[in-house]
C-alpha cells in the first residue's frame, strides 16, 4: 500500500484527499498539518506547511512513497527541492519554477517570453512611478509577492490607486517593494489546471470561481467565495488546445531557463471578445476550484500524480470525467477578508442533505471536540447535479444546514450560469 503525505491544511488539500481515497492504490493517506474534517479521512500530524525541514523528516520517518504540496508557501521556500535531495517525489514544482507564483514580475516575464497572450504591464518600486505608469481607469495593481490571494486591487480612479500603492510599496502590508501596475481586462474569467511532468501539461475541467466577497462582484478580493465546473462553451478539447497554446510553451520556457516545472500549473485566464489573455499563474491546485473539479475527476488522482513525477510519465495520459456538473460554496468566517472569527462552533455538519459534502478548510476542534471556526473560509459546501442548476440547488441546500455566529456567503455562484444553461 503506498503512503501519500499532503502538504497543507485547507480546502483544496481535502478535497486532494477525497480523491485520492476514490484511487484503487488505496493509499495511507498522511496529512500536515491538517484540520478537523481531514482528520476523518487522513492521519493528521501538526507540522506547520511552512516547516519544510520538519515536512522533510516526516517524509523520511515515514517512507511516503509520494508528497503533494498543496499551498504555494512551501513550493517557494524550496520543499519540493528538499525532498528531491532526499529521494522523496514531491508533486509540486522546485523553487525557482515555483516564482511563477513567488513573483507577479518573474510571471510576467515568463509570459512574455513564452509568447503568452497577457495583459500589458510595468514594474514599479515607488508611488508616483505607479502612478504614471497608469494610463486608464480601472487599473490593476498587484503586489508582487505572495499575498493569499489578496494582493491585487482593482483601482477605479488615482484616489484608489495611490491607497493601493501606499499599502503595498510604503506600509508594504503584503513584505514586499515590488508591484506591477497592469491595464484592466474586460471579460469572463476561466480557471484552467493542467497536471505537468515538465514537458506535457494535461488539463483538468475548466472551472470558474468567485474572487470576490459580495453578490455581483462587490466588495475585496477573497481567496475565492465558490467554484463551478463545467464551463460553458469550454469543453475539454477546448481545454487541451488552451493547455497546448499556454501552459505547453511556458513549461517549455521554465525548461530552457533549467527550471522544469512538475506539478499543477493553474492559468488564470479572460476570455474577451478579441481573445483570452492570461491574468496569472499560481504553481498549485487553485482554491476553491479543486473543490469543484476534483469531484468530477473519476481518473485515478494517484497515479496520476505519481507520474507526473516521472520524466515523461504523461505520454498518452487521458482523463475521465464525470458528465455531471458541480458546484461549491465557500463559508466565511465574521470578519473575512480583513479578519477572521475563530473558535465560533459550526452546527448541521452531520445533518447535511444526502449528495452534499462538507470540504473543510478553516476548521479546528474545541476542548470538547465540537468543530469550530479556525480561519477566514472555513468550508465549502459541494454537490454534484446532472445540471449546474441541479448541484447549485443541493450546494445551497447544505449551505442552509450549516450554521456558525457571522458565516458569510454568496448567494449568486454559478447562478448566471444555471439561468444560461435554461
Amino acid at each position: 500500500m503506498p503512503r501519500v503525505l499532503i502538504v497543507g491544511g485547507g480546502g483544496r488539500e481535502h478535497a486532494i484527499i477525497r480523491a485520492l481515497l476514490r484511487s484503487a492504490q488505496t493509499p495511507e493517506l498522511i496529512c500536515a498539518p491538517g484540520n478537523a474534517g481531514i482528520a476523518a479521512d487522513a492521519e493528521v500530524v501538526a507540522i506547520a506547511a511552512d516547516d519544510v525541514a520538519g515536512l522533510v523528516e516526516l517524509a523520511r520517518q515515514r517512507e511516503v512513497d509520494l508528497v503533494v504540496a498543496g499551498p504555494e508557501a512551501p513550493l517557494v521556500a524550496g520543499l519540493a527541492d528538499a525532498l528531491l535531495e532526499a529521494g522523496i517525489p514531491c508533486f509540486g514544482p522546485l523553487r525557482d519554477a515555483a516564482r511563477l507564483e513567488g513573483s507577479k514580475a518573474y510571471s510576467k516575464e515568463v509570459m512574455v517570453a513564452a509568447g503568452v497572450p497577457t495583459a500589458a504591464y510595468a514594474e514599479v518600486r515607488t508611488v508616483e512611478d505607479g502612478l504614471a505608469a497608469i494610463t486608464s481607469y480601472p487599473t490593476v495593481i498587484k503586489a508582487d509577492g505572495l499575498a493569499a490571494g489578496k494582493g491585487v486591487v482593482i483601482a477605479a480612479d488615482q484616489s484608489e490607486a495611490r491607497a493601493a500603492l501606499e499599502a503595498f510599496l510604503v506600509e508594504r502590508v503584503h513584505g514586499g517593494d515590488l508591484v506591477v501596475v497592469e491595464e484592466f481586462l474586460e471579460g469572463d474569467e476561466l480557471s484552467l489546471l493542467a497536471v505537468c511532468d515538465g514537458e506535457r501539461a494535461i488539463p483538468l475541467a475548466p472551472a470558474r470561481d468567485f474572487k470576490r466577497i459580495g453578490d455581483g462582484d462587490s466588495g475585496p478580493n477573497t481567496g475565492g467565495m465558490g467554484a463551478f465546473s463545467p464551463v460553458a462553451g469550454f469543453d475539454l478539447d477546448q481545454a487541451k488546445r488552451f493547455a497546448a497554446e499556454i501552459h505547453e510553451p511556458v513549461l517549455r520556457e521554465l525548461a530552457r531557463r533549467g527550471t522544469p516545472f512538475c506539478g499543477v500549473l493553474y492559468a488564470g485566464l479572460m476570455i474577451g471578445p478579441d481573445g483570452y489573455k492570461v491574468l496569472e499563474f499560481n504553481v498549485r491546485f487553485g482554491d476553491p476550484e479543486t473543490q469543484a473539479v476534483l469531484p468530477r475527476l473519476r481518473s485515478d488522482l494517484y497515479e496520476l500524480m505519481l507520474a507526473a513525477t516521472r520524466p515523461g510519465g504523461l505520454a498518452g495520459v487521458e482523463l475521465e470525467w464525470d458528465s455531471r456538473a458541480s458546484v461549491a460554496v465557500v463559508l466565511a468566517s465574521a470578519g473575512y477578508p480583513e479578519s477572521s472569527s475563530s473558535g465560533d462552533l459550526i452546527s448541521g455538519l452531520d445533518t447535511l442533505p444526502e449528495g452534499v459534502e462538507a470540504i473543510h478548510a478553516g476548521t479546528a476542534f474545541d476542548d470538547q471536540g465540537g468543530v469550530v471556526t479556525a480561519g477566514g473560509r472555513v468550508l465549502a459546501l459541494a454537490a454534484l447535479g446532472d445540471r449546474i442548476g441541479d448541484a447549485r440547488r443541493a450546494a445551497y441546500a447544505g449551505v442552509e444546514s450549516v450554521q456558525f455566529d457571522g458565516r458569510q456567503y454568496r448567494n449568486d455562484i454559478a447562478a448566471v450560469a444555471a439561468q444560461e444553461e435554461n
